[in-house]
């Protein structure tokens, strides 16, 4: 009788992988694209984010090399200005999709410094593999489009924007809404590099002149056209915004209470 009881037990509800897959536990597999990143972020003293987007599909030999190689070089700069913080956390580490293309060479730049660097990679049926050069600890796979942004906007003081298409306009102008409406509550660099592509691809004066954004609006970026240039942007406006003794207190270091005040 006993053997028949236990031949008739069902899995612990955690451990049961047909619930877990099913589209009852949608709601735990988001919640775990929020826990499962906090606690590495967490672990490895992560305090907050350079993230970089870009294409895919640029190489560092092909027709817009030059993008990856500025890439890379910008993320060393970057990476070895931050290292020569003085901190008890990770300041601004490079973060990127964790992809190939504009996303491995942000990722190799900060490994070019010896420093740690976040991938924040998720599954498509083409060309999104996770590249080398993310910190193996810090390599993460998402599902869900929205809990993947999440963590891109949460953790930038700053972003810098290489040539793209969908996905790079994507995650471009769903950051600079953000900004616009006043839902990061914290001052975000932008940064679009390469200005002649920007311009252009996306034609931010007529927005302005048929009304569809405020002039001041322009003001949410600024453009570079070198490394040496982007890299001046950022160190001046992090330095002004979050190092500088007047400067505000940095948020939390990845409490879940500094997170669930966050309007992101």
């Amino acid at each position: 009788m006993s053997k028949l009881v236990a031949s008739n037990r069902r899995p612990l509800a955690y451990k049961n992988e047909e619930f877990l897959d099913s589209a009852d536990a949608r709601p735990l597999r988001i919640l775990s694209e929020y826990l499962e990143p906090l606690s590495h972020f967490r672990k490895e003293k992560i305090h907050d984010t350079i993230v970089f987007f870009g294409s895919a599909r640029v190489t560092e030999d092909g027709p817009m090399g030059r993008y990856y190689r500025e890439a890379r070089q910008l993320a060393r700069m970057v990476t070895e200005w931050s290292e020569s913080l003085e901190n008890t956390s990770r300041r601004f580490v490079v973060c990127t999709g964790g992809g190939p293309g504009i996303m491995e060479a942000a990722n190799r730049g900060a490994r070019d410094a010896n420093s740690k660097t976040i991938g924040l990679n998720i599954g498509l049926p083409f060309e999104q593999w996770p590249n080398p050069y993310v910190t193996p600890e810090l390599s993460f796979e998402f599902h869900y489009f929205f809990m993947r942004k999440f963590w891109f906007a949460y953790l930038a003081k700053a972003l810098v924007v290489f040539p793209g298409g969908f996905g790079t306009l994507d995650e471009l102008t769903e950051l600079l809404t953000l900004a616009q409406t006043e839902k990061l509550q914290k001052k975000i660099i932008i940064v679009l590099y390469g200005s002649s592509y920007w311009k252009e691809i996306l034609n931010f004066e007529a927005l302005v002149r048929y009304g569809m954004i405020s002039p001041s609006d322009l003001d949410l970026f600024q453009y570079a056209d070198d490394p040496e240039s982007a890299f001046r942007i950022l160190r001046d406006g992090l330095t002004r915004y979050y190092l500088k003794p007047e400067a505000p207190l940095p948020e939390p270091e990845l409490e879940t209470p500094a997170i669930a005040k966050s309007r992101v």
